[in-house]
């Protein structure tokens, strides 16, 4: 796999995008602004570009011709939210187009669906002792087969997407049970209970009083 390249002038903004990302298994390059990126691109090749629309020099709308020729693909990352700014990123060629302020799992989400549907990405991700598969929805520990139901990886996943931070019932419930009605805080709980029991993870997934849950960041 070849790196992603982030074309971002805000360093904080770059920083939290690379650090994502790495902790995922991507490897990552930073450009902060339109010059600079250009001049990796002559050198290097990419699996997948990020690319700022607002940047100093080059904008992104400019980068995309250069970026064109080398057919890889481009995710713009902007606080551009107008439709017509949305339709020009997209036929300029862009694949998505992610509007800022953005979480850290929709990005993730966003980057392994180019990864996926372009065939660049052959990865597991490697949480505390387990070892998960996005695509095909598996889970190992030592080399055995950790059985959960489709539920359970859900919520696995949210919590792996969100690493050492607090997550309230509300965003558990929203992101695993959606809009259905059925769902309610036993719902939850004993989800929970069965995934802490499965993975071993009785101090791992914490719950914080009155708030949520949280999976604690490795040390």
């Amino acid at each position: 796999m070849y790196p992603v390249l982030i074309v971002e002038d805000e360093k904080a903004i770059a920083d939290l995008i690379e650090m994502t990302l790495e902790g995922f298994g991507y490897r990552c390059v930073k450009a902060f602004d339109g010059e600079q990126a250009a001049d990796l691109i002559d050198k290097d090749r990419f699996d997948l570009i990020l690319l700022d629309v607002m940047l100093p020099g080059i904008d992104g709308f400019s980068l995309m011709e250069y970026i064109m020729p080398t057919g890889t693909p481009v995710i713009f990352l902007t606080a551009k939210s107008s439709v017509e700014d949305r339709v020009r990123g997209l036929r300029a060629g862009a694949y998505d187009y992610i509007i800022k302020p953005f979480a850290p799992d929709e990005l993730l989400a966003r980057v392994d669906g180019l990864m996926r549907h372009t065939g660049r990405r052959n990865r597991t991700i490697r949480v505390w002792d387990a070892e998960i598969n996005p695509d095909v929805r598996t889970v190992t520990k030592n080399g055995s087969t950790v059985s959960l139901t489709p539920r359970e990886f859900d919520l696995l996943m949210v919590f792996v997407l969100n690493q050492g931070i607090v997550l309230y019932r509300d965003v558990l419930f929203e992101r695993v049970w959606r809009l259905d009605s059925e769902a309610n805080t036993r719902t939850l709980d004993i989800h929970i209970s069965r995934l802490r029991k499965k993975l071993g993870w009785e101090h791992q997934i914490r719950s914080v009083p009155k708030i949520g849950y949280i999976l604690e960041a490795e040390p």
